[in-house]
């Protein structure tokens, strides 16, 4: 994939060095009705589109960037929500089972008493 790339842009590279060299006529560029100066040439109406592309393809990366952090971040929060919600639930059937035993034992412990007669003291 990264020869791939390196291929593809080498060739947008050739065939741009191709289409400077080969148009040398005059030419105009106006933008919003003016037109910009210092631009008289083909090559340079090429070269200001190539700029234009280049500085569009940055935004759109600095937009998908962001676009695949914020989808990051939400399927951690996600996570960290079922995470939570999993141990809240253990959790709870943890006091719940806890609850129960601790009732057993007093009911254990109450029938278990001994039933001793309580002992007299002989006067001195």
């Amino acid at each position: 994939m990264i020869f791939l790339g390196l291929v593809v842009a080498a060739a947008a590279i050739v065939v741009g060095a191709a289409v400077v060299m080969d148009n040398g006529g005059a030419a105009g560029l106006s933008a919003f009705g003016d037109t910009v100066p210092g631009v008289d040439a083909q090559w340079q109406v090429f070269m200001a589109g190539a700029v234009v592309a280049i500085v569009f393809m940055a935004g759109v990366t600095v937009a998908a960037l962001g676009f695949k952090r914020s989808v990051g971040v939400r399927r951690e929060l996600r996570d960290l929500r079922d995470e939570r919600e999993e141990s809240i639930q253990t959790l709870e059937l943890e006091r719940r089972r806890l609850q129960q035993a601790l009732a057993q034992a007093r009911r254990g412990a109450g029938e278990q008493q001994p039933t001793v007669p309580a002992q007299r003291m002989a006067p001195h």
